[in-house]
């Protein structure tokens, strides 16, 4: 890039969300009856994506091949890995081993950090 060139806008929002300190819960709303989500990093290595469920709502059980990090925000959840099931509440963080099947649920509505290292 010579510096003339426009920058996509998911580009200069993650750019904006550097060298700052961020209160990571306030950077995805809750949506009733849904789950929303925000990519703050996307690279070859990793991912760290934040997360709302409102209550009830979930991710199916499924597979991934990589660990993955989950740190509860706010408010509480189930999660299941590989057959025991874990209740996890804000301030609170567990490990997604790879290739274990694992599914959550939201207890209340909560909101969680997910970093995935694939390198």
């Amino acid at each position: 890039m010579t510096g003339n060139e426009p920058i996509k806008v998911e580009e200069r929002e993650k750019s904006e969300m550097q060298a700052k300190v961020l209160n990571l819960k306030d950077l995805v709303a809750y949506q009733e009856g849904t789950v929303a989500s925000r990519m703050l990093v996307n690279k070859k290595a990793g991912t760290i994506t934040i997360f709302s469920f409102d209550k009830d709502e979930g991710l199916s059980e499924h597979t991934a091949p990589y660990n993955a990090l989950v740190t509860i925000l706010d408010g509480e959840a189930e999660i299941w890995i590989g057959g025991q099931t874990f209740h996890v509440k804000e301030g609170e963080s567990i490990i997604l081993p790879a290739n274990v099947p694992h599914a959550l649920s939201a207890v209340t509505r909560f909101k969680m950090m997910l970093t995935m290292i694939r390198e």
